[in-house]
């Protein structure tokens, strides 16, 4: 008799335990099945959790997509390099500008009409971080470089000549200062214009020279064959009058002169002066290793700088462009950005 009563209580703890149980479980799922009943059902496309996901699809992602687009822009540049008759160089300088940080795209304009590019053989030789592009042209003309190309999505352009070699930390400290100066010519390579006592202009080099004997030198033009500068700058070239382009084209020369007048009116326009002082064109910044390598291609071609008439063209140029436009735009400056502090002495009368 002991023994069943022990299963008898045994029993009955059990059936206690599985009714305090049973209630719990019962109200939490009432509860769960009250709170669903009040939410939409999913297949509901018009309900407010539908109006919602397609609030955040049609909304957050396009912005989203929008943001990286301009930031895409802002932060990378494209490279524009013009090349006649130098292929072997241009294989080195893709090569070498390859490692350049935040580069998006290297775009060859193609100037040997009627050859085949170097396409097939640099993407032999590839994978490549950065693509290249090429760009055939129908005519050799220097101002092929200055056309508006649907490649070019960054606002920051690096115009390079296809025989300069400027070092990546070189590229990168310039791309920084172009993103404080992004309405100036940013570049390696300062130029001026000399005023003569009967009104016309030449054309000279600049030489920071030493301060405590000459007190420095001022520039007035930035070349734009080592420089960045705004796509914008690209349409405002091709919207110049008629007679700079034919200008160009009569000498094939003085392009980057022309581009830099541009640049002074546009902020001559846009840009109120302070007092008597004009933004200049450009904004120079001394190169630590700038390599000039013309004398490596095996063609023997050498640049159109080296003609006799080459420096009295641009001076030719000078006062046509005056001419055309009625005013002289171009201003000083004495500004030079260096990496590495102000050298005491700098010649730049190596190239014209």
């Amino acid at each position: 008799m002991r023994s069943v009563s022990l299963v008898r209580v045994r029993s009955w703890c059990l059936e206690l335990r599985r009714t305090y149980l049973f209630w719990p479980v019962l109200l939490f799922l009432l509860f769960g099945a009250a709170l669903t009943a009040l939410l939409p059902p999913t297949e509901d496309q018009g309900g407010v959790l539908g109006a919602l996901r397609r609030a955040t699809s049609q909304k957050e992602k396009p912005a989203q997509s929008h943001h990286d687009d301009s930031t895409e822009r802002e932060h990378r540049f494209t490279i524009i390099i013009q090349t006649y008759n130098r292929t072997d160089l241009l294989l080195k300088l893709l090569n070498h500008y390859q490692a350049a940080p935040h580069l998006k795209r290297i775009i060859i304009v193609w100037n040997n009409v009627g050859e085949q590019t170097p396409l097939k053989l640099w993407n032999s030789l590839g994978p490549h971080p950065v693509p290249v592009v090429f760009k055939e042209q129908t005519s050799n003309r220097m101002r092929n470089r200055l056309q508006l190309l649907p490649e070019i999505d960054t606002d920051a352009v690096l115009m390079l000549d296809d025989d300069t070699l400027v070092s990546v930390p070189d590229i990168s400290f310039a791309f920084s200062v172009w993103k404080q100066f992004p309405d100036q010519i940013v570049g390696f390579v300062p130029r001026k214009h000399v005023s003569t006592p009967g009104g016309v202009y030449s054309y000279g080099s600049f030489e920071l020279q030493d301060p405590e004997t000459a007190g420095g030198d001022k520039y007035s033009m930035v070349l734009i064959g080592a420089a960045f500068f705004h796509r914008r700058y690209l349409q405002l070239f091709q919207d110049q009058p008629q007679a700079v382009h034919a200008l160009v084209d009569e000498t094939q020369n003085c392009d980057d002169i022309a581009m830099n007048f541009a640049v002074a009116l546009y902020l001559k326009k846009h840009f109120k002066s302070i007092g008597s002082i004009n933004k200049p064109s450009g904004v120079f910044i001394k190169p630590v290793d700038l390599r000039n390598l013309e004398n490596d291609a095996s063609s023997g071609y050498h640049g159109m700088w080296h003609r006799p008439e080459h420096l009295l063209q641009r001076s030719y140029c000078l006062n046509k462009l005056v001419q055309i436009y009625g005013i002289m735009p171009l201003s000083f400056s004495n500004l030079m950005v260096s990496q590495f502090g102000f050298p005491s002495y700098a010649n730049h009368k190596s190239r014209g």
